[in-house]
């Protein structure tokens, strides 16, 4: 983990560190440094949710159905790319988990690349960002299960096919069910910092060339590991929903 304050998150210190005091104090917890509450992962995240609620409407604003641009193409590929991918893994009425999707690759992706600018550093790289989407992932497969298939038939899912198998079958389900975020987080976390080492180290033997080759490396892993971490998703919420439509 880095230990290097980043030239944004000193400046959250110097100047919001009363406005960090009050947000953990209200939830009752306490920085380590009350001095300097502010940690560079968080102010990652808090600058690529930024970046995002400014850059979405000015594109959104310039979409046209006569003169398409570049980034309404990007955005549109985008969109069709991500919907192919639910309808691939099988879930009934796609379109409806799309807009959880596309958040979840779009912010990870942001996150992700982030990293490749020097002044900054890519908030996945610590394990709190990675777990906390996998927790949203969690709960959002879980519930769309529910809400799909009633609670009942829903929890049968833990049973398994033979019912007198249940007191091995529910131990097991339940096992398989807590580990995916745990698998989800140690994935996406373990990827980015490795990749994020990989460039530093290389810098820093290089001093002023830049290995553009390991930095396009970065970025293809960024683009991979959103991909993964959004697939993997899809595929669990596929598994809560599947056989929704047939009676309980």
């Amino acid at each position: 983990m880095h230990e290097h304050e980043l030239w944004l998150t000193a400046l959250f210190n110097d100047h919001l560190a009363g406005l960090a005091n009050s947000i953990l104090s209200a939830v009752r917890m306490t920085a380590e440094n009350p001095q300097r509450p502010w940690q560079s992962w968080i102010v990652m995240e808090l600058l690529v949710v930024a970046i995002l609620m400014i850059l979405l409407p000015i594109v959104r604003a310039g979409f046209s159905v006569d003169k398409p641009g570049k980034m309404q193409h990007l955005f549109e590929l985008t969109y069709n790319f991500i919907l192919e991918q639910i309808n691939d893994v099988g879930i009934a009425h796609g379109e409806k988990y799309l807009p959880y999707f596309g958040t979840l690759f779009i912010f990870i992706l942001f996150m992700n690349l982030i990293g490749v600018i020097p002044a900054f550093e890519s908030p996945t790289m610590n394990p709190a960002v990675p777990l906390g989407l996998a927790l949203c992932t969690f709960f959002y497969y879980h519930t769309k299960g529910v809400r799909e298939q009633g609670i009942g038939h829903y929890l049968l899912h833990f049973v398994g096919p033979i019912p007198a198998l249940a007191f091995l079958m529910i131990p097991i389900e339940l096992t398989g069910h807590l580990a995916r975020p745990l698998s989800l987080t140690m994935r996406l976390y373990a990827n980015m910092f490795a990749g994020e080492q990989v460039i530093t180290a290389f810098l820093g033997l290089t001093k002023f060339i830049i290995p553009v080759i390991f930095m396009a490396l970065h970025v293809f892993v960024a683009f991979l590991q959103a991909y993964i971490f959004t697939l993997l998703s899809m595929i669990y919420v596929g598994m809560a929903t599947e056989h929704s439509d047939n009676p309980a």
